[in-house]
């Protein structure tokens, strides 16, 4: 179709493109009056009878929608309670993640008018999940504990569930890695005595890392439940008799060599109900009573009657945990690496690869540290450049040793019903 110009839209109508020069006036006749109206009613019903039925096919025209005034209102009404102004569809749309496109329209009331009256398309609104975390069975299992003279303590439960199974968290690898590749587990002991540092190490810390809460802090129960609501496996810490600890030395129920063995034990008990949900006991200072396998034999053979296993933290040169834990069939773990016995970020950083180097040659290693921030920060960042590395970050429990001869039977404890 050529452009049209100023005057193909004027001269059809009658309206000239320049005034025209005016004529001598003439007295007009009767006859010529009736005559122009006739033609002029002529005219006006042809006129109609073109626009009503387009019989002159004439271009251009424009259709337009007419909406009943209630219409608009409700529409305006509509946007003025929008309940999702960040733009999402709906509660009943988005709470089913296979919508179809007329759910998605009915839910969010608006009407769609489609080109040459085109119905609803069957396309759908497919809504992805986010990743799913990993949830830690709930603590405590009522069928995994027995009353105590503290509280309630750990027990194995019905068909041989045990705390260190139950509680414990999923290896879970990312799909990268290949199936054998090398695994390492870190252990931030320390947790508890500190609200800040413990919510610190909750901040930088992957949740593949296993926390070790200390038997005295305050509001132990709820820090404890907010770690493992997070993820985050958890292994009470037991404090033993070291060699350089004075007599009177004031540490509330430690594990002493001299100690009669009614009173070890409930020294024991007062330990293992400071809170629930942990998979294992491990070593704390405890050169001395480490040393003494008397002392050191009851103590490392109820922990495994119990279902949990035992860290030696390798702090002790001359410990005999591990030969205790083979002989009375008590899972064991032993740590490979203190990560900060030299706090200095230089000398952690060696140790962190001392650790990877260990990883690589036995195919896993355990590595263990205290909660300072200074220290979590170093590795924090560690441990989450690890699957790069091509090594597999996996909590403390997937390392523990285990035997599947019967525990020594020396003590007793009440058997699940």
């Amino acid at each position: 179709m050529s452009q049209m110009s100023n005057d193909d839209l004027t001269t059809p109508l009658g309206i000239p493109g320049r005034r025209a020069p005016e004529a001598t006036p003439r007295k007009a006749s009767v006859p010529a009056i009736a005559a122009t109206l006739a033609c002029t009613l002529g005219a006006g019903a042809a006129a109609l009878i073109w626009i009503n039925d387009d019989g002159l096919g004439g271009r251009p025209m424009v259709v337009a929608k007419v909406e009943q005034l209630e219409q608009v209102v409700q529409a305006k009404a509509i946007q003025s309670v929008d309940a999702n102004p960040t733009g999402s569809i709906g509660q009943t749309a988005a709470g089913n993640p296979r919508a179809s496109a007329a759910d998605v329209e009915s839910s969010s009331g608006v009407r769609v008018t489609r080109q040459g009256g085109g119905d609803i398309p069957g396309a759908l609104i497919i809504t992805v999940p986010a990743a799913p975390g990993i949830s830690l069975t709930p603590a405590p299992d009522r069928q995994l504990v027995e009353k105590g003279p503290h509280g309630s303590l750990p027990r194995i439960g019905p068909g041989g569930r045990k705390a260190r199974d139950v509680y414990s968290r999923p290896v879970s690898t990312s799909a990268k890695l290949p199936a054998n590749a090398p695994r390492i587990a870190l252990m931030i002991s320390g947790m508890g005595l500190s609200q800040k540092a413990t919510a610190h190490a909750m901040d930088k810390l992957p949740r593949e890392v296993t926390l070790a809460f200390a038997p005295y802090g305050s509001g132990l129960t709820t820090q404890v439940e907010s770690a493992r609501d997070k993820g985050y496996e958890v292994i009470l810490q037991m404090p033993m008799e070291p060699y350089d600890l004075a007599s009177d030395g004031d540490v509330p129920h430690m594990l002493r060599t001299n100690q009669e063995r009614a009173v070890a034990k409930d020294n024991l008990h007062w330990f293992l109900s400071r809170f629930p949900g942990y998979v294992g006991v491990s070593t704390f200072l405890g050169a001395k009573f480490l040393a003494d396998a008397n002392a050191l034999t009851p103590v490392i053979e109820e922990i495994g009657a119990r279902g949990l296993f035992i860290l030696d933290d390798s702090s002790a040169a001359q410990s005999q945990a591990t030969k205790i834990a083979t002989a009375s069939a008590t899972p064991y773990i032993l740590a490979d690496v203190i990560l900060d016995s030299d706090r200095s970020g230089q000398a952690i950083e060696k140790a962190l690869l001392q650790l990877e180097t260990v990883a690589r040659e036995k195919g896993s290693a355990l590595g263990v540290a205290t909660g300072l921030p200074e220290v979590v920060d170093r590795i924090g960042g560690f441990a989450a450049r690890l699957e790069r590395r091509g090594i597999a970050l996996v909590p403390v429990s997937a390392l523990a040793v285990r035997n599947t001869r019967p525990i020594a039977a020396r003590i007793k404890v009440s058997p699940g019903q």
